[in-house]
């Protein structure tokens, strides 16, 4: 291949002694040119991400290259000192990782962590570096940037969190771009945005883009080429409309087949309606105090919310980063306390407890969160992480890990995996985890906050199954919050659609889908990656 930046050659990485298998990525090998989007397609363990992070030279521990080479125009990466990767590290290779929060420092504001890139490698004046970054602040179409580059991450939405990564990805302007699920966890509205930047950068600075991801929506909308793997192994290698229109491997189909419909369930029968969770009116302004030099800040998060929950139904909060779908199901756990408005919770008000009172109802309410990985503590085993909230309840500690394992074995893990600790499984397994912790205190409702939106198309279709059988087995209701309208259809019986802390449409599934009254639904919609080119490939 011509202008080829990129080149790798039979990389085998393995694992160390005690992991699921031998080799985290094995005898792989594809290039990536000058020019062109190459997307690595796989579920969660199949060597894709890890490819990318030997290229970075940012391997876990344990993890080791034992065969094969990683060319960047001529140079071994794998031979590379950490003082000559520093060097390739964001002037010449950038890197946009999946978790910004987790990425991003806590401690600094946005400006000043993307003028330390310049800092980094010795460019620009103090001045010059801010200007930069919020030119590039600007350039990756953050709202407000002025604002955006005061700001520290946790006053930013997720998405806005990950157009800070880009620009600092993009900073210095490298010749390989490696984006590692870039898009996975934001809203389809933003995501389609994201896509079209990087899509739209990489035309004009003739980058090459390794693109990894499990989505090949995602595919559709951007890859030159794509390269999917399994278990360590490239399994298909061609041009994507190749790929996408005549998949070879019957991995590559089941990917594609994994995809949610576009198509609606039938209506599910109607039932008697039996409230179990009435919201009445709820408001929420998040404050922040000003300071000398920084003035005081509103953010309207909820603004007179009210709905209803019945007993065995699924409602699906829909909308993208910065809604308040979430500020509002941390609001019915009460993680959050709402200004004013009411909770009830089966007539009794959650918002007017306090103590032992709410301890006692809010185990009622449980949260499956969005990334498992942060909601557990690492140092702690995950029988012994589900079995703590029985504990705190009086449950004597021998019967709550009892407990524990029974619900490992419920959602699908054995209660064998109770002894280790949560870095030794995938994504998927970790929200099934996170799941069965939910269950510890066999709640009536449970919210799922994007429980699905970070993992793979195939584990999404099993969790979301997993979700559907436990709740027809334990009677539960469910409050799903997700930005993919397509994932809310196949789960929900109604759907709420929420832009600015308002709810702006509602209605079954069937109608927010196939008739959508209001023009920011149909916008959602639109913004699903791929929807008409995988529909029609399926």
């Amino acid at each position: 291949m011509t202008d080829t930046v990129l080149s790798i050659r039979n990389l085998t990485l393995a694992l160390p002694k005690g992991a699921d298998r031998s080799y985290a990525a094995e005898s792989v090998t594809y290039d990536v040119a000058k020019g062109e989007i190459m997307c690595v397609v796989g579920e969660s363990g199949s060597g894709k991400s890890m490819a990318a992070n030997a290229v970075m030279g940012l391997l876990p521990k344990g993890v080791r290259p034992t065969d094969g080479e990683i060319l960047f125009h001529g140079e071994d990466l794998l031979k590379l000192d950490e003082k000559r990767h520093r060097e390739l590290r964001g002037l010449r290779i950038g890197m946009i990782f999946q978790e910004p929060m987790t990425a991003l420092n806590p401690l600094m504001r946005a400006g000043d962590q993307i003028a330390e890139v310049f800092e980094a490698h010795g460019l620009y004046n103090a001045k010059e570096r801010q200007q930069r970054a919020l030119a590039l602040l600007e350039e990756v179409g953050i709202p407000q940037p002025e604002k955006a580059i005061r700001a520290y991450p946790f006053e930013l939405s997720g998405g806005q969190r990950q157009r800070v990564m880009i620009a600092m990805a993009l900073a210095l302007e490298p010749e390989l771009l490696i984006a590692d699920e870039p898009t996975t966890a934001l809203d389809v509205t933003t995501q389609a945005q994201i896509l079209e930047l990087i899509r739209d950068l990489q035309k004009r600075r003739n980058m090459a883009v390794m693109f990894i991801t499990h989505d090949f929506g995602v595919v559709a909308e951007i890859a030159t080429r794509v390269c999917v793997m399994r278990l360590g192994k490239v399994v298909e290698l061609g041009l994507a409309h190749n790929v996408l229109d005549n998949p070879q491997h019957e991995y590559t189909r089941s990917l594609i087949n994994a995809i949610p419909s576009n198509a609606v369930p039938p209506t599910r029968d109607a039932r008697e309606p039996a409230p179990l969770l009435e919201v009445r009116q709820l408001n929420k302004v998040f404050r922040s105090r000003g300071g000398l030099f920084k003035p005081s800040r509103e953010v309207v998060a909820l603004n007179d919310v009210s709905f209803t929950l019945d007993r065995g139904e699924t409602v699906g909060i829909v909308g993208e980063s910065g809604s308040g779908k979430s500020t509002l199901g941390r609001c019915v756990v009460r993680l959050e306390r709402p200004d004013d408005g009411e909770l009830l919770l089966d007539g009794v008000n959650l918002g007017a407890l306090k103590g032992d009172a709410l301890r006692r109802e809010r185990k009622r309410v449980q949260m499956v969160f969005q990334d498992p990985y942060a909601s557990l503590n690492p140092r702690t085993r995950v029988g012994l992480a589900i079995a703590q909230g029985p504990i705190a309840n009086g449950v004597p500690r021998k019967e709550a890990l009892q407990q524990a394992g029974d619900l490992l074995d419920l959602v699908g893990l054995g209660a064998a995996s109770a002894e280790r600790f949560p870095h030794e499984f995938s994504g998927g397994q970790r929200q099934r985890i996170g799941i069965a912790r939910a269950l510890a205190l066999k709640p009536e409702l449970i919210v799922a906050d994007e429980a699905v939106s970070a993992l793979d198309v195939s584990i999404q279709a099993q969790i979301l199954e997993l979700l559907e059988d436990l709740k027809q087995k334990l009677s539960l209701s469910l409050l799903f919050i997700t930005h993919d309208l397509r994932v809310a259809a196949q789960v929900c019986d109604r759907i709420i659609v929420m832009q600015h802390g308002r709810i702006v449409e509602q209605g079954t599934a069937q109608e927010v889908f196939l008739s959508p009254q209001e023009a920011y639904t149909r916008e959602l919609l639109d913004a699903i990656p791929g929807r008409a080119h995988v529909a029609a490939a399926v």
